[in-house]
């Protein structure tokens, strides 16, 4: 089953790289995962961004090197210790990350609009319990799936 599993994420990778470079400023696949960690995180410091993206720091400084560059991030001095650096979404970055999102609800409309509504179901049921086991840990129970089905859509 794993590796079946496998092989629809990768159409659905492949859906999300499609996506990406149809924006105006693609960003690489490790830039889109800081993007969105910062982007949740405001005012991350360097690291807990490493942590969440499970790099070492030198990776972390020289991809936010990358993005600052790009005019996608922000660096200061955390107000609360000058001795940590804090990472913030500039405008940029925020419009990359809506352009990229809006761009794959568009790629993933397509495909959803080709299955059956009780297809359709069927699957955010499943992707709900897929995330509640991969980010919490547990999947959801199946009368608490319906809330999250549309949390995913």
């Amino acid at each position: 089953m794993a590796f079946e599993a496998s092989i629809l994420l990768e159409a659905l990778e492949l859906l999300w790289d499609r996506a990406q470079e149809a924006v105006l400023q693609p960003v690489s696949a490790s830039q889109w995962r800081a993007l969105i960690v910062i982007g949740a995180r405001d005012g991350v410091n360097l690291r807990d961004l490493g942590e969440a993206l499970g790099s070492t720091p030198p990776s972390v400084s020289r991809l936010c090197d990358r993005l600052e560059a790009a005019g996608l991030v922000h660096r200061s001095r955390a107000t609360a210790s000058r001795r940590e650096v804090e990472v913030r979404l500039s405008r940029s970055g925020r419009d990359v990350l809506t352009s990229v999102r809006e761009a794959r609800a568009k790629q993933l409309e397509a495909v959803l609009t080709q299955m059956l509504p009780a297809q359709q179901r069927a699957l955010m049921e499943g992707m709900a319990a897929f995330r509640g086991a991969a980010v919490e840990g547990t999947p959801d129970a199946p009368e608490t799936s319906q809330a999250g089905a549309s949390d995913i859509a």
